[in-house]
């Protein structure tokens, strides 16, 4: 038989996987990687699904129960007030996964705008904002943060009410601080990537230049885009869990993973399981969130085979 046709025999019965399938594939080879994501998968359901399961408020409080180890009533223990860890890890997982995601795609957002920008554009243009992107790469971030979060939180909790005041003002300080990496990557991917051969034939055909930058170049630039927001991800949470457990954060009553941290550091002999258990969540989950950036650095580097 014509080696041409088992080729073709071999093809129809086994055909070349589409892109997305190939990274999943490269995807499911880093087992780390793909444990991680079982654990942040299982994570999320139960701070999805707890809250209908585990109907204990978090605010309830039992002055007979204060500081009671992890047993059948209380899974986790409870706090000095007797309030239950459990309700209050599920409640404060909600916050701290969204601040998470939510400044991350401002970090994201805006370091495409401006790698976009300064990798497309003129020499100026590029060196001002290179410029302005190593400036802020310069600034001490933690002082910064902390000094944005107390002159502003109080005129935010004001107008949006406190929990959603201070819910916006963290993303968009951790977002507006976390751009720059994102922008240096991105320009150097439009860099590399506006003296490809498809790039120049588009241009050749007439296209714009915001047709190329949309249709051609920022598409192929979001690999190593996606495995950096994961970084943002598990960095945001920690910037969170850091300003809460500077007490600058959530207020008490609003018990994010941070928060609870912050509030149990005074009984760490007399009632670990109060710090253990949202200590282990942070840990659990930023190292959870680095090892599926890992894995997706791997599986959409298209220089890897096999």
């Amino acid at each position: 038989m014509p080696a041409a046709v088992i080729a073709e025999r071999a093809l129809v019965r086994h055909p070349p996987a589409s892109p997305l399938g190939e990274a999943w594939r490269r995807f499911r080879k880093h087992r780390l990687a793909v444990v991680s994501l079982m654990i942040l998968l299982a994570m999320v359901l139960v701070i999805a699904v707890g809250p209908f399961v585990w109907r204990v408020p978090i605010d309830e409080i039992d002055f007979s129960a204060q500081l009671s180890p992890p047993s059948f009533t209380h899974p986790f223990g409870t706090d000095d007030l007797g309030q239950d860890l459990l309700a209050r890890m599920i409640y404060g997982g909600r916050i701290s996964l969204a601040v998470g995601i939510a400044a991350m795609m401002v970090a994201v957002i805006m370091g495409i705008l401006v790698g976009a920008v300064s990798g497309i554009a003129g020499r100026r243009l590029d060196a001002g904002l290179m410029w302005m992107t190593d400036m802020f790469l310069s600034l001490p971030q933690l002082p910064l943060l902390l000094l944005v979060l107390y002159l502003f939180r109080n005129a935010l909790a004001k107008a949006l009410g406190l929990e959603a005041g201070l819910f916006v003002l963290i993303v968009l300080i951790i977002g507006g601080l976390r751009w720059m990496p994102v922008a240096r990557l991105v320009r150097a991917q439009f860099l590399s990537l506006r003296e490809k051969e498809f790039v120049e034939a588009a241009r050749a055909l007439g296209a714009s230049r915001i047709r190329l930058v949309v249709r051609h170049i920022l598409p192929n630039a979001m690999g190593p885009v996606i495995v950096a927001g994961t970084v943002e991800v598990a960095t945001a949470i920690i910037a969170e869990s850091t300003l809460s457990f500077l007490g600058l954060g959530f207020p008490p009553d609003i018990p994010t993973w941070g928060r609870i941290l912050f509030s149990a550091k005074d009984q760490l002999d007399s009632a670990p399981h109060w710090a253990l258990f949202p200590g282990a969540a942070i840990f659990l989950t930023v190292l959870s969130i680095n090892f599926i950036g890992d894995g997706l650095r791997d599986a959409l580097d298209a220089r890897r085979v096999g």
